[in-house]
């Protein structure tokens, strides 16, 4: 158990950060004398009394942290964090005399800080700016992973941060750094992550979007969140040129930002393009794109410029995991809403802000299925898994293909136990899928005209682990349920 105490001492500088972040909304809230501006100071006082507790009390193990430490860190942040970042919609909501169960605040936080941008909050026009502005907040911090973050900033605190990186990376091949050091890997990658935001935010703006609500769409945008602040979602601006712009981002923030940072290095675009999972990543979206386009305007549910409008915007939106919403697409022919469903697991790549279970993982098993078919005619031939040019090493195969076996057991298991709680079969796989791939909306109750608030409080619990377990993608967290992983 010893093994905790390094661990602690990290979480508590998470918690300090967290507290740190907390100064936004309050700033907002302050301005626009909103009335809950106490919440955000109780909450940031709270949590950073918490997190300097644990730090200073756990300065006697400070210490390299080992491959354990980084499963068990990345584990306990995302089920901590979300503890904290809940307080202030507790106590904002209070304040407002609208009682938020600590279920349904638990719930929002890890939704927003997991990226999965679903809500059990209603009249979200009528919430106060910064309560908005904290929601979606979330998500852009927990967009590139908060822990990355941490890589870049806890090296000065004495704290290597190879093994959080490696715990924290999404995909199976992690290993590969950018730079000779971590920290400059991170920090690479939030560069990339904060001018890619930038740009998105200043687009809105330019194109009508009032400021906060420039500022407020790019978290949720470029994080792939798709938590909004108004209850008709990105619909509620009514604008092609908005709706385009967001897809435009939505198709960059899919891709893999270690590319991006490896082609500014280099000067030289071409090595972003010449990946596998990146073109396959843009050729699902934007091919799915228009054929859901082609097929709207086949079942004349719109004319062809809106059927190209409404087409592309919702499939790169449920593919990309973001889940903005302009049209209530459980109106249409059944066959698209459970087809952008289930791109939603595959479209976008590792390294990037989406969720699922990544391209690279679908290309690899795409490669070793292949593989397999040849040796039937072939049984002596030496045929190796290629990735592009590059051998995938076997260890690498077995990883993704233990990962696949754990994602869907997930989904069987816990969509099984939804409806073992009377849910229909619909919405109980659909709302799963959604969570496990930090999708937001699902299909049947929780469908994009609806909200998650429809569930009781035990199914929303579900779903929250469901949220949990996606983010951690499934393996870092069920570790810790062997009891191997506890022997010295």
């Amino acid at each position: 158990m010893r093994d905790i105490f390094p661990v602690l001492r990290v979480l508590g500088a998470m918690l300090m950060f967290l507290a740190l972040s907390m100064a936004l909304p309050l700033l907002v809230s302050w301005h626009w004398q909103d009335g809950i501006t106490d919440a955000y100071i109780r909450s940031m006082a709270l949590t950073a009394a918490v997190g300097g507790l644990l730090w200073a009390s756990m300065q006697r193990w400070r210490r390299e942290l080992q491959p354990r430490h980084g499963v068990m860190l990345v584990s306990l942040t995302w089920v901590v964090l979300p503890l904290f970042a809940a307080i202030p919609l507790k106590f904002g909501f209070m304040l407002m005399d609208q009682p938020l169960s600590f279920t349904h605040a638990y719930f929002e936080a890890v939704s927003g800080l997991t990226t999965t941008g679903g809500t059990v909050l209603t009249k979200l026009d009528t919430l106060p700016l910064s309560i908005n502005l904290w929601r979606t907040f979330l998500q852009w911090v927990g967009g590139m992973g908060i822990l990355v973050l941490a890589v870049a900033v806890l090296p000065l605190l004495g704290v290597g941060g190879s093994q959080l990186f490696k715990a924290e990376a999404a995909g199976p091949l992690k290993d590969n750094k950018l730079t000779p050091r971590m920290a400059q890997t991170a920090k690479g990658l939030w560069g990339v992550y904060a001018t890619l935001s930038t740009a998105c935010g200043l687009a809105f703006w330019a194109l009508g979007m009032p400021p906060m609500e420039a500022l407020m769409h790019m978290f949720a945008t470029v994080s792939l969140g798709g938590l909004s602040s108004h209850d008709a979602s990105f619909g509620y601006f009514q604008s092609p040129l908005l709706e385009m712009t967001a897809v435009l981002f939505m198709l960059f923030a899919s891709c893999n930002f270690a590319l991006y940072f490896s082609a500014v290095r280099k000067g030289h675009w071409g090595v972003a393009w010449r990946d596998p999972e990146l073109r396959a990543t843009l050729g699902v979206l934007i091919g799915g794109g228009l054929f859901a386009a082609w097929f709207l305007w086949f079942k004349d549910v719109y004319a062809p410029l809106d059927a190209l409008r409404h087409g592309i915007f919702h499939v790169v939106s449920v593919a990309t995991t973001t889940g903005f919403i302009t049209q209530d697409y459980l109106l249409w022919p059944v066959f698209l809403p459970i087809f952008m469903l289930l791109l939603s697991g595959i479209a976008t790549s590792a390294g990037s802000t989406g969720g699922g279970i990544k391209m690279v993982r679908v290309l690899i098993l795409l490669q070793q299925a292949r593989r397999e078919m040849r040796r039937l005619a072939h049984p002596r031939a030496i045929q190796p898994v290629k990735l592009g040019h590059a051998v995938v090493d076997t260890p690498v195969i077995f990883a993704v293909l233990a990962f696949m076996l754990v994602y869907g057991a997930t989904i069987i298991t816990l969509s099984m136990v939804l409806m073992l709680t009377d849910l229909d079969p619909v919405t109980a796989f659909s709302a799963i899928i959604a969570s496990v791939n930090c999708m937001g909306p699902g299909l049947g109750a929780v469908g994009p005209a609806s909200s998650f608030a429809v569930l009781t409080d035990f199914q929303i619990w579900v779903c929250t682990v469901a949220m949990l377990m996606g983010r951690l993608e499934m393996l870092s967290f069920m570790a810790l349920l062997t009891p191997s992983f506890w022997r010295r």
